[in-house]
């Protein structure tokens, strides 16, 4: 591609953004205005001393990989409530730490007293609590109690695991579950309501694919639901049908087809909205993370999981300080702007254990179920480009008025066309109100088209990516993009090379809780069962992927002066791992257990010791 002709595109780009900016920007007022809604950016931490009272915790003895820049390396940090007071640095390279005890600490000398609880680390590797930068706690919460596809094998592992879980529940009772994946079966074909009634012909069943845009009913479900031959395709959405009979297939695609079914399944009880939501938060103890920005509530949504009574739940456990993770919630974009700043003044913005953030918006679907929104067909769909599920003529003016009321903007897009708007749209907004601290977002960003990624930079965008997808989307992504497209897909050098601020996830339930899962595939692009690299020059040094699993993911809430690196002021979140994880075979990121999580100076987690055998 010529450089007259990408000078060309960024030409008609910008000029797209200057006339949507235009057509929707209020007075100079209302941008002035704006500037006094910036969302809230933590302040640097108040300092501490000793006088004020002793450590509650100490750590020695370790190689503390701060994530400071300024000072990398430390043996010993102390901890009183839940900040960080103290650290002893060292200007040695891990390898050679020398042992840090308390008495040889003079920077944590001062702060132990006699309650002061001191653990020798014995070497072990500790660094900053993972923020996972995009989860979704109410759907894993339901996950927990449903039936798990993951990993299922074959069309007919998933039907045996449909057949153990009724085989003790009452006829007419609904039997949902979440994660299976026909890319792992031999042939790759989709499930169908046959093969579900060849199972139970007497529960109704609606089961959701692994990436949470597709899903599977039986015609017991179909049936309960008024979806027929006769039913339309809502808009964003898609009724899959039998190419001869025309009769639904049973698979449903993307929210608004998806919820024909699921809006007819009862809400979960809140005891057993918040047994799951517990079980979920003790899974990302147990990984390691200490900060979660959620995605659980959306109203357009008539999905149970993404429910007003998620937040609530928190709130509850925030009382109750039974909290093991701070939650950043997000809220639905699509909401008047009037509602949101009533939801934000109601749930709050600021408390360091729960809060409201970004405005969440969903532009497209999935790579997966060819949902993604591309600018050409798919290589192995040519009959389809995917879903867009907002037009940009929309989307620009409700955009520009909610960053005009201070609100950060987080926008779904996978595909290479999806990925286009959202930068024309965040260009619109920052036309007509202005430049500020805005921190945008594109969640996912996986399919870039080449003359963008210089624009993720320019805009100041920042990347919210989840490495963990190409341990599953490896093995058909080349099919979906064909080989020029594949080049910009989860493209995390890129963007680094482009200066776009990089923040790492998981996008949990859709992939596991633990983050080093996304270190493999970050470092090494490779199936975890062994494979050639995919597209290798996309890959990072693991220090890279790990500071865009805390530093980075920290900036993206603007929480970077109080998350993501070791320092006195900061929050004491931390996590502990027998091995260094900067210096160990990549494999071995894979199986490397977590030692300890520490959330705002308490132990959320320790490893449970090894039985003794007689």
């Amino acid at each position: 591609m010529s450089r007259r002709f990408l000078l060309a595109l960024f030409l008609v780009g910008m000029c797209t953004a200057v006339l949507l900016a235009a057509r929707y920007a209020n007075s100079a007022a209302d941008s002035d205005a704006a500037k006094s809604s910036t969302p809230i950016i933590a302040q640097d931490p108040a300092p501490l001393s000793p006088a004020q009272g002793a450590a509650d915790l100490a750590l020695t003895n370790a190689k503390i990989e701060t994530m400071d820049p300024a000072h990398e390396w430390a043996g010993a940090v102390a901890i009183r409530g839940e900040s960080i007071v103290a650290v002893s640095y060292s200007t040695r390279d891990t390898d050679d730490l020398r042992k840090t005890s308390a008495a040889d600490a003079p920077d944590i000398k001062p702060w132990l007293g006699p309650n002061t609880r001191i653990i020798d680390m014995h070497g072990a590797f500790v660094m900053p609590g993972f923020n996972d930068a995009h989860v979704h706690i109410g759907q894993s919460a339901l996950t927990k109690l449903a039936i798990d596809f993951t990993g299922a094998q074959s069309l007919a592992e998933f039907q045996q695991r449909i057949r153990a879980n009724i085989k003790d529940r009452a006829p007419g009772e609904w039997i949902t579950g979440f994660g299976w994946d026909q890319t792992l079966w031999p042939g790759r074909r989709d499930p169908t309501r046959e093969d579900l009634d060849a199972v139970s012909t007497t529960h109704p069943m609606f089961f959701a694919r692994v990436d949470g845009h597709v899903a599977i009913a039986n015609s017991l479900a179909l049936k309960i639901s008024g979806v027929t031959e006769n039913t339309a395709d809502p808009a964003s959405g898609r009724i899959v049908r039998d190419a001869q009979t025309h009769e639904p297939t049973g698979l449903l695609q993307e929210d608004s087809a998806t919820n024909l079914v699921f809006s007819k399944i009862a809400a979960p009880a809140s005891a057993e909205r918040r047994r799951g939501i517990e079980l979920v938060l003790a899974d990302a103890a147990r990984n390691g993370l200490t900060s979660l920005q959620d995605n659980s509530y959306l109203e357009i949504s008539r999905d149970v999981s993404f429910s007003k009574d998620n937040f609530l739940i928190y709130q509850q456990l925030r009382k109750e300080g039974k909290l093991t993770a701070r939650i950043t919630e997000w809220l639905d974009f699509t909401l008047p702007v009037a509602t949101l700043e009533a939801l934000r003044s109601e749930w709050g913005a600021s408390d360091p254990w729960l809060k409201t953030g970004a405005l969440k918006a969903f532009l497209d679907g999935s790579l997966g179920s060819r949902t993604a929104a591309l600018l050409a067909p798919y290589s192995d769909a040519p009959g389809t480009s995917g879903l867009l599920h907002m037009e940009e003529a929309k989307l620009a003016p409700m955009a520009i008025d909610r960053d005009r009321a201070g609100f950060q903007l987080a926008f779904h897009a996978i595909g290479d066309r999806a990925n286009h708007v959202a930068l024309d749209t965040f260009a619109a907004v920052v036309a007509a109100n202005g430049p500020r601290d805005r921190r945008a977002r594109v969640e996912h960003a996986q399919v870039v088209a080449p003359d963008d990624f210089a624009r993720f930079g320019r805009l100041d965008i920042v990347a919210s990516m989840q490495p963990s997808h190409l341990l599953d989307d490896e093995r058909w992504a080349s099919d979906r993009l064909g080989p020029e497209r594949s080049r910009g897909a989860y493209a995390w050098r890129s963007m680094e090379q482009n200066s776009v601020h990089l923040a790492f996830g998981t996008d949990h339930p859709v992939e596991p809780l633990n983050p080093l899962r996304g270190i493999y595939a970050c470092v090494t692009r490779e199936l975890p069962q062994g494979s050639a690299s995919w597209q290798p020059q996309e890959s990072l040094p693991i220090k890279d992927c790990l500071h865009a699993y805390t530093v980075g993911s920290a900036y993206a809430e603007f929480e970077e002066k109080r998350k993501g690196t070791i320092a006195p002021g900061m929050f004491a979140d931390l996590v502990v791992y027998p091995a260094n994880l900067l210096q160990i075979p990549a494999p071995e990121l894979l199986t490397t257990p977590v030692k300890m999580t520490i959330a705002g100076g308490r132990i959320v987690y320790q490893e449970p010791e090894p039985a003794i055998s007689h």
